[in-house]
């Protein structure tokens, strides 16, 4: 049983090659004896398997209080590494996951169970939910120190816009969006990367990537962390569903009133800067909706 569920599938070696590379496979076949070591150490059951681009996560109960937990994996210890000091440094806050252990040597965390758990993508979420899970993350940030693993939000941008690059040349929609266009939004972008506060930014704080938490609390997970300007994780909020100008700008105003420190200048730089990372994978789905026309005509300005 545990064999079965912890044996990675076709199509997920496929995208881990994608992401990591050919040298990613041992990792795969070696993956159900390091669940297995980790099962009997941290006293777990495995009755569930998932995972997205850059990990392999599974449900368990812990044998010895009957409650449930995550075991999350990934061949880049680095990126393990990352989102620990991340969890930590957010400890405090009940707006993020709790780390319950790690090891980073093997990649490995243990997480607290969100309950009830559904990603907030499949929700009506509100803006004020939203002000309140960003002033928790602004609120529990700490100074940048000395020892740390995590890099510049820099870093994080360049890291988004070569896989932006990688995903258009690969489509063949790669003829519908000028080059030049990603150049001038990759300046911009670090442009603001490399100016303003510095604090401790998620770095990939969309809908899916929030869950809802016991009384209705938006609790963060899947952090990829960076030192830089916390106003860029406001983006996705909001440009969901936005579609012309003067929305956009009314949702900056109502959510900037809402999060002390947050700048609707900055907030909309990051949007016109990145919004075209937003509108690749509509184009390359073929989409032709007034919210794929609006990135488009933010990102060129």
């Amino acid at each position: 049983m545990l064999r079965d569920l912890t044996l990675v599938a076709p199509e997920v070696r496929e995208r881990l090659v994608v992401r990591f590379g050919p040298e990613v496979l041992a990792w795969c076949d070696e993956l159900p004896t390091l669940v297995g070591e980790l099962a009997v150490r941290w006293g777990l059951d495995v009755v569930e398997a998932g995972g997205g681009g850059t990990s392999r996560v599974f449900r368990c109960l812990r044998r010895d209080h009957g409650s449930f937990v995550w075991l999350k994996l990934t061949p880049d210890t680095g990126i393990a590494a990352e989102e620990a000091e991340a969890l930590q440094a957010w400890a405090g806050t009940p707006s993020v996951v709790r780390l319950l252990a790690q090891d980073l040597a093997a990649g490995a965390l243990l997480l607290e169970s969100v309950e009830p758990g559904v990603p907030v993508k499949q929700l009506a979420w509100r803006l004020p939910d939203v002000a309140a899970l960003l002033r928790d993350l602004r609120a529990s940030s700490p100074v940048r120190g000395q020892r740390t693993v995590l890099r510049p939000l820099s870093h994080r941008i360049d890291f988004l816009f070569d896989l932006t690059d990688r995903r258009l040349a690969a489509s063949e929609a790669s003829g519908l969006l000028d080059s030049m266009v990603l150049d001038r939004a990759r300046a911009l972008a670090l442009e603001l990367a490399d100016s303003g506060p510095v604090g401790l930014v998620h770095g990939d704080l969309h809908p899916a990537n929030v869950l809802s938490g016991p009384g209705h609390r938006m609790v963060a997970i899947d952090p990829r962390p960076a030192w830089g300007d916390p106003d860029f994780d406001a983006v996705d909020w909001v440009l969901e569903g936005v579609a012309d100008l003067a929305q956009l700008e009314q949702r900056i105003e109502q959510l900037a009133t809402l999060v002390p420190g947050q700048s609707p200048d900055r907030v909309l730089g990051w949007c016109r800067a990145t919004s075209v990372l937003n509108a690749v994978p509509r184009i390359c789905a073929r989409r032709d909706d007034a919210e794929t026309r609006f990135l488009m005509n933010l990102a060129r300005g």
